[in-house]
């Protein structure tokens, strides 16, 4: 079946916006085409031409004269250009210049243009688009370390001769690759050595993908394992545990020993200033995760000292705004913590929230029926001293007997419980209530509670 390089394009664009929506992230404002701005481009390198910083060849040609320029060429990565040995290219007056515009060649897509008909450099494009879009000055241009150099050293070439100004770009900032565990290579499709989003997606989640970034820094080369992706889903755990029992303990349904807010309080302004610090370090996203887990660890101490008391006083303020930094801060990197947040998609998710909600108050009731036995205090008082000690054995005798018939019921819940976990789904027994949440990663050991 034949089809066309333009319909080609628009199946691979879709493609790639579908898998930009699984990993959740955000649609561009505009999305910019080079096939829909040829003119653009071709006007474009007219004006350098007539800038005297590019010409064209007998063969149709149109190259940029980097030495008639060449003052802040190399800005980025003090490559010498000459190296660039490109002899192939004999209508190219020095091996360091680069094209604009090239000449067609048979079965290529082509356009007409007045150096005949052809097709856009490479650098060009990204030039011309980025110049529509955001005019005479870019504050920060991103892409892989790869396009270092030649790609961002010849946009800048181009994009300071078109405007005619001394800097374009304020910021470049470069990403490393993304490599195999043990490997050197970046993953490629050359190499064959790559996941597919779609395949990945199979078995992690994005949430996962981002925690997995968020602990490397951008501008490094970053190693994909199992390892890796496991130490991401613990992570992500790990905080989402700690939101669970803090909402818990706010809610009166996690009692504790009265803690000491003024530790917590100063844990979280540190917090906030080393995260702040080190976000504006070139975007150390590694430390200011670091920082937030230590946030999460002192908390979880003090939530650990678990008492009788249930008239313990709570510090619900301290608590609720640690959650509330917490979550605002992984909801500004695109990722969410909400309560119970289902790891299941599809449109009956918040069916089968209600149906687990329904099943664990089912659950609760059970249990706190089958473990409110009597107390000695209930027996009916008895005259004299032989009538109180057989009230105390008749009353130990009924709690004996009543352990005994409610066993199964605690057993059936025991069992209910480790079934769920093996789907993911966790219940932890609290003083009053009994709360659960969805943890993604499919089967899970079964946890039995152990009663006295």
């Amino acid at each position: 079946m034949n089809i066309s390089p333009v319909a080609l394009a628009r199946i691979y664009e879709e493609d790639f916006k579908q898998d930009m929506a699984a990993l959740k992230v955000l649609p561009p404002t505009v999305y910019m085409r080079v096939t829909d701005n040829i003119p653009q481009i071709i006007s474009f390198i007219k004006t350098i031409i007539s800038s005297g910083q590019a010409y064209a060849t007998s063969q149709g040609n149109v190259y940029f004269d980097v030495n008639s320029w060449g003052k802040r060429y190399g800005v980025l990565t003090a490559i010498n250009p000459d190296t660039q040995d490109e002899a192939a290219d004999s209508d190219k007056r020095h091996g360091k210049d680069f094209a604009l515009w090239k000449a067609a060649k048979p079965q290529e897509l082509s356009w007409n243009s007045p150096w005949g008909k052809g097709r856009p450099g490479w650098h060009i494009e990204c030039s011309t688009i980025s110049s529509a879009v955001f005019g005479k000055q870019l504050d920060i241009h991103t892409g892989g370390i790869d396009l270092a150099f030649p790609h961002h050293e010849n946009e800048i070439a181009q994009c300071e001769v078109y405007h005619q100004c001394e800097q374009w770009g304020n910021y470049f900032l470069h990403s490393g690759h993304l490599h195999v565990k043990g490997s050197e290579e970046k993953m490629s499709k050359s190499l064959k050595n790559y996941i597919t989003i779609k395949d990945f997606l199979k078995r992690c989640s994005s949430d996962q993908f981002r925690m997995f970034c968020l602990r490397g820094r951008y501008s490094s080369a970053v190693e994909f394992s199992e390892e890796s992706m496991e130490d991401a889903k613990n992570l992500l755990q790990a905080i989402s545990s700690f939101i669970r029992d803090a909402n818990a303990y706010i809610k009166g349904q996690l009692v504790c020993d009265p803690v000491r807010e003024d530790i917590l309080w100063e844990r979280l302004a540190n917090t906030k200033v080393t995260v702040k610090a080190a976000f504006a370090d070139d975007f150390d996203t590694s430390r200011a995760v670091a920082a937030i887990m230590d946030l999460i660890h002192h908390g979880n101490r003090q939530l650990k000292a678990v008492t009788k008391d249930a008239g313990s006083p709570r510090s619900s303020v301290v608590y609720g705004s640690i959650i509330s930094y917490i979550e605002g801060f992984f909801s500004a990197l695109g990722m969410s913590f909400e309560e119970r947040q289902a790891a299941v998609g599809g449109d009956k998710s918040a069916v089968l929230s209600n149906v687990i909600e329904e099943l664990v108050r089912f659950r609760s009731k059970v249990r706190h029926y089958a473990l409110a036995l009597p107390e000695a205090a209930d027996a009916a008082p008895v005259e004299g001293a032989a009538g109180a000690q057989g009230s105390k054995q008749e009353q130990k005798e009924k709690r004996k007997q009543l352990m005994q018939e409610r066993k199964p019921l605690l057993e059936a819940c025991d069992s209910l419980r480790g079934d769920l976990a093996a789907f993911g789904i966790h219940i932890k027994d609290r003083a009053a209530v009994s709360t659960w949440e969805i943890v993604e990663g499919g089967q899970t050991e079964k946890q039995t509670e152990k009663k006295s």
